[in-house]
């Protein structure tokens, strides 16, 4: 059959989570706080490691390179997300379905390569601290950088390439809050045998081969640490990698659990709020994780505060 004469979708409707009128208004108004909240915080963390030179060092460069990412994911989602909780439609363009879900996998797919580069800077530091600052000097933290985001882009370049000429003939309903992959293969009206494969095979390499490098990271870093003969000394190692093992735990917990699973049945509901925990809960709680356990970030926006009132208490006889 020449699926091509029956490609007649033009848009997408996304159904959200489809409660009543009252708990969707609850649902945005949560929704949005958390948003602004992420995209505060976050923006606070890059403006704070931009500015203090005491934040200008590998971990910190990659700590503001993850609020960068978070701010970009949530807003390739949310701002879509509560458009359409007030909309009658709640339509997305094809072209741009297609282009939030490229964006929200290469964008998530680079956050797992910089928690990966932030497990082997943890490596570094604390098992070979004296060749620290030779092996993660400048240039050696742009290309893993720039590694980071080449390898994310390879990642999804195989599903992107069988998805995006399959023909969607309709339905055209997503039973989804935005345009995941999964929910959107279902609407192809052509066998996608293939493209389910590729897409869970990329899926599983990527979560579980950065998975098992962090992990193997930790192993080294935990025998590293245990022989260092002071309570105090052990006490200050771990303390460095405590608000990366945080992060990563709530990345991936909900990550493997959304796409890397042969037989996903029929937990919509369930992904939606695993979803909703990547993309909006973890986002707005990396700031808190990464400052408040941080005596250095702590310092620098205690710093930043004072000379901000500093600065308004100058202005104010002058108005």
């Amino acid at each position: 059959m020449d699926y091509r004469n029956k490609t007649t979708v033009t848009e997408f409707i996304l159904l959200g989570f489809q409660n009543e009128k009252e708990v969707e208004i609850l649902l945005f108004s949560a929704f949005l706080l958390m948003y602004m909240t992420s995209l505060i915080g976050n923006t606070m963390i890059i403006l704070l490691v931009c500015g203090d030179y005491r934040l200008h060092s590998p971990m910190y460069f990659f700590v503001a390179n993850l609020s960068f990412l978070e701010v970009a994911i949530t807003s390739t989602v949310v701002p879509k997300m509560l458009a359409n909780t007030f909309s009658l439609t709640k339509a997305i363009s094809f072209v741009g379905c297609l282009t939030q879900s490229f964006f929200y996998f290469l964008l998530g797919s680079t956050e797992f390569f910089i928690l990966v580069v932030m497990s082997f800077d943890r490596y570094i530091a604390i098992c070979n601290p004296l060749r620290y600052a030779i092996i993660m000097n400048k240039q050696t933290c742009i290309l893993l950088l720039l590694g980071s985001y080449l390898g994310a882009f390879l990642s999804i370049l195989a599903p992107s390439i069988l998805t995006a000429p399959l023909p969607f003939c309709g339905p055209n309903i997503i039973n989804h809050f935005f345009c995941d992959s999964g929910p959107v293969l279902k609407l192809v009206c052509a066998d996608i045998a293939l493209a389910e494969l590729v897409d869970f095979i990329s899926s599983a390499v990527l979560l579980l081969g950065s998975l098992l490098f962090t992990g193997v990271s930790y192993m080294y870093i935990i025998i590293t640490i245990l022989r260092i003969p002071s309570v105090q000394g052990r006490q200050k190692a771990f303390s460095t990698c405590v608000s990366h093992i945080t992060v990563v735990t709530l990345y991936y917990g909900s990550s493997i659990f959304i796409y890397v699973r042969p037989k996903k049945g029929d937990v919509m509901d369930v992904n939606k709020f695993a979803t909703v925990l990547n993309t909006i809960v973890t986002p707005m709680l990396n700031p808190f994780i990464y400052s408040l356990r941080n005596k250095k970030v702590k310092e620098s926006l205690k710093d930043a505060s004072s000379k901000y009132i500093s600065m308004l208490i100058n202005l104010k006889p002058q108005q």
